[in-house]
């Protein structure tokens, strides 16, 4: 019985850890984030690492597959840097970032986000250029990065994406646009 009653809890303990691996990788992306940033408000207090998924937390919205396709933390008072690890949201559509204190460069590997539909960074305290590898990004429909302190070019493939909405304030907060020699 003892036998039987283990194996079978090899079995579930291995399905368990064999069903959620990109669940765990994206809870482990979103609590760097909520190491990275000040929260007076509480509003990352439910970004449990210990649970199975980050589904179940507060402001992260997920698909059918338990993958992480929007966070809403627009006007959440955070303050601190974007991280790296958010490149690793591989279904990420709608990062909601807009009207905190966040600072410091917009992480290059946010260009790894494939399916990234609307970036909305905007009324931060951004610094550095936006980065080239943004141009990737063909589903982009909406970047707003306005009010905040970027510097530098737009690169010129950026201006190409076909779905691409840019508002002319953000074209002219830049100096010139990057063009191919």
């Amino acid at each position: 019985m003892v036998v039987g009653s283990l194996a079978l809890f090899n079995v579930l303990l291995s399905m368990a850890y064999l069903q959620s691996p990109n669940a765990n990788s994206e809870g482990d992306a979103l609590y760097t984030l909520r190491r990275a940033v000040k929260d007076p408000d509480g509003m990352l207090e439910s970004w449990d690492p210990t649970l199975v998924d980050p589904c179940t937390w507060f402001h992260v919205t997920c698909n059918s597959d338990n993958r992480v396709t929007q966070l809403d933390l627009g006007n959440a008072k955070l303050s601190g840097r974007l991280v790296p690890e958010l490149g690793k949201l591989g279904l990420l559509q709608y990062p909601e970032l807009y009207m905190n204190n966040l600072e410091g460069p917009i992480p290059k590997e946010i260009g790894g986000l494939k399916s990234l539909v609307s970036l909305d960074l905007y009324h931060n305290n951004l610094t550095g250029s936006i980065p080239s590898v943004l141009s990737g990004l063909s589903n982009l429909k909406f970047l707003r990065l306005n009010i905040n302190r970027l510097n530098g070019r737009i690169s010129w493939q950026l201006t190409q994406l076909g779905n691409l909405k840019i508002s002319q304030f953000l074209l002219s907060f830049f100096s010139e646009v990057c063009r191919p020699f």
